[in-house]
């Protein structure tokens, strides 16, 4: 059974393991350094107006997955950037789906319209969850520069709350 909640500075140390172990194996995220949980932490401490955070817990209260969504000066004031992520082995499990659900809900309570997906077009399981939850795609980003110097390509995918 998962629940989710929003997500509290107390989370943050599991957080980032998550996260690590994603950043780790690599091809997924555009992070590509790891992040410690006051990186976390002071992420959910100082969003911008109109940011949400959401965890997933498992039966036993750990973190199994992570989601924000937070305006983007690239982005019109009607959309929010979202991101995704599962602890490595439980995807496909529900985990995503109840945070978007929570995230989808806290977007139209903030007043978005829609809500705007970048994902590493090498991201095969990103690519199929978002495309699941009902985003389309409206834009490629080729030969986007990592912070490590590395060229891929992004798929932005748009979600109309």
């Amino acid at each position: 059974m998962i629940h989710v909640r929003p997500a509290m500075p107390l989370d943050a140390g599991s957080m980032a393991r998550l996260l690590n172990e994603i950043i780790t194996i690599g091809g997924t995220t555009a992070l590509v350094r790891p992040v410690t949980a006051q990186d976390i932490a002071e992420w959910m401490e100082t969003p911008p107006d109109g940011a949400a955070w959401h965890v997933a817990l498992d039966s036993t209260e750990q973190v199994v997955g992570f989601q924000w969504i937070k305006p983007n000066e690239q982005l019109p004031p009607e959309a929010v950037d979202i991101a995704t992520f599962v602890q490595v082995g439980q995807t496909g499990l529900g985990i995503g789906s109840a945070l978007f659900g929570a995230t989808a809900k806290a977007a139209k309570s903030l007043g978005y319209v829609w809500i705007n997906a970048n994902i590493r077009a090498d991201n095969e399981g990103g690519l199929t969850y978002y495309q699941s939850r009902g985003f389309r795609d409206y834009r490629v980003i080729e030969d986007y520069k990592l912070s490590d110097g590395t060229l891929v390509d992004k798929r932005l995918k748009r979600y109309d709350i």
